[in-house]
This record gives structure tokens, sequence and C-alpha cells, in this order.
């Protein structure tokens, strides 16, 4: 059922502490992790609690938690100290944009030049 936890979500079981990540902020309903795979200076993920299978899902399903979730990144954006030289913010929708967890998931990349258009 969409929103309920899933057994084989990586993301998931991250919400739930059964496997590590390197936590920079939780909420009530969102967690921010590291990248284990940066592909900037600083690479956070930010991901609802909840699973939905992509942002399009959550958002028409939970637009609360998305707010919060695009909220959180701007935060953590300004702990990290990025806002100056700009960020980006990006969800991957699908495997052929991709998409490798399938967990809605933001990407907060910055601390870097990044160049426009993406990919």
């Amino acid at each position: 059922m969409a929103g309920e936890p899933q057994a084989d979500c990586l993301f998931c079981k991250i919400v739930t502490g059964d496997i590590p990540a390197t936590v920079v902020r939780e909420t009530e309903t969102t967690v921010a992790f590291r990248d284990i795979n940066p592909q900037a200076p600083t690479h956070v993920l930010v991901i609802p609690k909840v699973h939905y299978p992509d942002a399009a899902s959550l958002a028409a399903a939970e637009p609360v938690i998305t707010a919060d979730l695009l909220r959180e990144a701007g935060q953590i954006a300004l702990d990290e100290k990025i806002t100056d030289h700009g960020y980006r913010i990006v969800f991957n929708t699908g495997a052929g944009a991709g998409q490798t967890v399938f967990h809605a998931h933001a990407h907060l990349l910055g601390g870097r030049g990044l160049q426009w258009p993406p990919g």
C-alpha cells in the first residue's frame, strides 16, 4: 500500500534505522542523509518517511509532506553554507532518468559550479 514502509526498500530501512546512514537532519516527516556516491561536495538525499515510488506520487498523495521535504532541503542548504553560490534540488523519476531507489527522494547538490543543462 502506498505510504506504508516496504520491506524491500533501502530508504524505508534507513528510515527505520535497519540500515545505517550519515543523517544530517531528521524531522517528524523527513530524513536527510549524505549520499554514499556524492556527485558534488555537498550531496544530501532528503526523503519522506512515508513510502511513495516517486516525487509525483508523493506530491499527489501527500502535498504537506512534499512541502516539508522541500523546506528541509532549503534548510540543509543553509546549514551546509551553499546558499550563497547556489544549489540544485533534483528529483529523478524512473530508471531512464537515473532513479535507482524507488522511494521518492530529492538530491540536494551544491558546493561547486553546476552546469546547465544537466545530464
